[in-house]
């Protein structure tokens, strides 16, 4: 070793000296450089501020319908596919007659009949005509017994037959009714008169038409025939698209087997799952975006239409149903598609906004930095609406243009701010 150090001279052993103090004050520098925190600051601007509520749900048809068969039978026609427009009752397909059960073979026949006797009830006169008739009858019925029944309340004329000697006799006097032949009179009357009220309501039933009871009647025969006669087609049950259709003519089917899907496509909804906390907030009329992954790079939007006012538990978490409308939706859009929806609950315009990370609760109050003599001062702050990165400066002794700091540092062991 002293060998090794012996090599070196005096004026070598200097210049070592002089490069040791030199880096040993380079790395002073540099590490007091390190602890020297450079702040971010920025601004305070002026802008528009959107809260949103953020959710996602499936695209469904307002309206959509899955069509099935209700008996069996051998497919004879198919009149639409997948894409078509339809309009409410459109037949879509048919069943071939020969192949269909004889209560649906003999529907056909049950409803000749019963419209034929619909239009003769709302057609014809007789009813009425006969109703009067009827009126006319019981209160000459009526009268006769009325005056009948009044006449036993004075003497009466009595006339006795009889036979003497062989020979059939009578004879006539004044005399007064029984008790007996006035209870009858009073029955025969009361009978009268409940004939004669039935003809009077039965002809005030008839008086401007046919009897409305009859009519319903003969309707619900006709619809019934009219039902069973349908179970050998399948028809639009309301103005859509075709989205789904399984039937090929010549298909053997059967009851309950499905044929079609119908959606009313310019009508699409989204329903999503809001949470209890933020439900309150929610408003029907309230504007919305839709963003979905099967279309890229293009925005959609739609309103509030339905807000939920029971909310479903779900492994602890308590949510809402929402339905948000579409009001722009287009051929890309299709249903079951899953989409990423923003509802915006206050939007304000020209307001002071403050970066929310700049933000620290110190003492339970809100405050923000700002570089005095190039040292951060806290100033308390009242925030107002945010969107989850900005939030409306509420109150505070803040102004637009004040520089604030993004990232204060830590002090006292601690986050800086608490």
């Amino acid at each position: 070793m002293k060998k090794l150090f012996g090599k070196f001279s005096r004026r070598t052993w200097i210049i070592i000296g002089v490069a040791a103090v030199i880096l040993i004050g380079v790395i002073i520098a540099n590490s007091g450089k390190k602890q020297q925190t450079t702040y971010e600051t920025t601004p305070i601007t002026r802008g528009d501020l959107i809260a949103t509520i953020g959710a996602t749900g499936s695209v469904r048809a307002q309206k959509s319908a899955v069509l099935i068969w209700k008996t069996t039978g051998t497919v004879k026609e198919v009149g639409v596919k997948v894409g078509d427009l339809v309009k409410q009752d459109d037949v879509l397909a048919s069943l071939d007659k020969n192949t269909l059960s004889q209560n649906v073979i003999l529907a056909e026949a049950d409803l000749a009949s019963a419209q034929k006797a619909l239009d003769d009830l709302l057609n014809s006169d007789t009813a009425r005509a006969q109703a009067l008739r009827t009126l006319d009858a019981a209160e000459a019925d009526y009268q006769k017994a009325y005056d009948y029944r009044k006449g036993l309340n004075g003497k009466i004329t009595i006339t006795e037959t009889f036979w003497k000697f062989g020979v059939l006799k009578s004879r006539t006097y004044q005399g007064y009714a029984s008790a007996e032949n006035i209870s009858d009179a009073d029955e025969k009357l009361a009978l009268a008169e409940a004939k004669l009220n039935d003809a009077r309501r039965n002809s005030e039933r008839l008086k401007n038409g046919v009897d409305p009871v009859d009519v319903a009647a003969a309707e619900a025969r006709v619809a019934a025939a009219q039902s069973t006669l349908d179970m050998a087609r399948i028809s639009a049950p309301f103005d859509g698209t075709v989205t789904q259709s399984a039937p090929v003519a010549g298909d053997q089917v059967s009851a309950g087997s499905i044929a079609f899907r119908v959606d009313d496509l310019s009508h699409l909804q989204v329903d999503l799952q809001v949470s209890e906390v933020d439900i309150n907030n929610v408003v029907v009329g309230q504007s919305a975006t839709l963003a979905f992954d099967a279309v890229i790079n293009k925005e959609y939007h739609g309103k509030v239409v339905q807000v939920g006012q029971a909310g479903d538990t779900v492994q602890g978490v308590v949510s809402f149903t929402v339905t948000v409308e579409l009001t722009d939706a287009d051929e890309l859009v299709k249903p079951g598609m899953t989409s990423a929806v923003n509802v915006i609950i206050k939007e304000q315009k020209d307001v002071v906004l403050l970066p929310n990370r700049a933000v620290r609760l110190v003492d339970t109050e809100r405050v923000v930095y700002v570089l005095v003599n190039n040292q951060p001062k806290s100033i308390k702050v009242q925030l107002g609406a945010t969107d989850g990165t900005n939030s409306v400066l509420a109150g505070g002794d803040l102004k637009e243009g004040d520089l604030i700091i993004l990232n204060p540092p830590s002090m006292n062991g601690g986050p800086f701010g608490g």
